[in-house]
């Protein structure tokens, strides 16, 4: 799978996870010279609380355009260390 905006591949990996129509990438799949990470938080009540990345290409910035669960809820431990897109970020195979 592949994470995609502006023509930048902002994250590659052949082990992304399901999550509700989201694919999750593995952190260490994720090229960090187009993340910089937001005060923005969310709450799920089975994932428990996102943080967001911003992705910066070419000097453009989708702000909130990447989540991730630092401390998941124990139903969603599997995802800790993934991050998953949108916002216009297409993922695909």
């Amino acid at each position: 799978m592949k994470a995609i905006w502006k023509d930048a591949v902002v994250a590659e990996s052949n082990e992304t996870i399901l999550v509700e129509g989201n694919h999750y990438f593995p952190l260490k799949d994720v090229k960090p010279e187009f993340l910089s990470k937001t005060e923005t938080q969310t709450t799920c009540p089975w994932k428990g609380k996102a943080h967001y990345y911003s992705i910066t290409v070419d000097g453009d910035t989708l702000k909130d355009a990447g989540w991730y669960y630092p401390e998941p809820k124990e139903k969603a431990k599997h995802i800790a260390n993934y991050v998953a897109f949108w916002k216009g970020v297409s993922v695909s195979e």
